[in-house]
């Protein structure tokens, strides 16, 4: 259930800060939510996944600390990336 190619370069294109980007906080989180939406959906399907559903929490948990980490460093980018990602509020 991963992120396809086609949807890892356009979250690439989109959210890199340079050239060549694939590291910064911003293109982390992004992919991170994308693989979080993809799961999601599948635990619509799949109830009973008990270890697919462990996995998804470690996503969430990475995702956490990686938003936590832009927010203690640039407030301003880290708003701009909920707002985009429409994560929460």
């Amino acid at each position: 259930m991963a992120v396809s190619k086609v949807d890892k370069a356009e979250i690439l294109k989109k959210f890199k800060t340079k050239e060549l980007d694939t590291g910064s906080p911003e293109v982390q989180v992004a992919l991170l939510t994308a693989n979080i939406n993809a799961l999601t959906g599948h635990f619509v399907i799949h109830k009973k996944d008990n270890h697919g559903r462990r996995g998804l929490i470690t996503l969430v948990n990475r995702r956490r600390k990686l938003l936590d980490y832009l927010k203690s460093k640039n407030v301003k980018r880290y708003e701009a990336l909920i707002a985009s990602l429409n994560i929460r509020k």
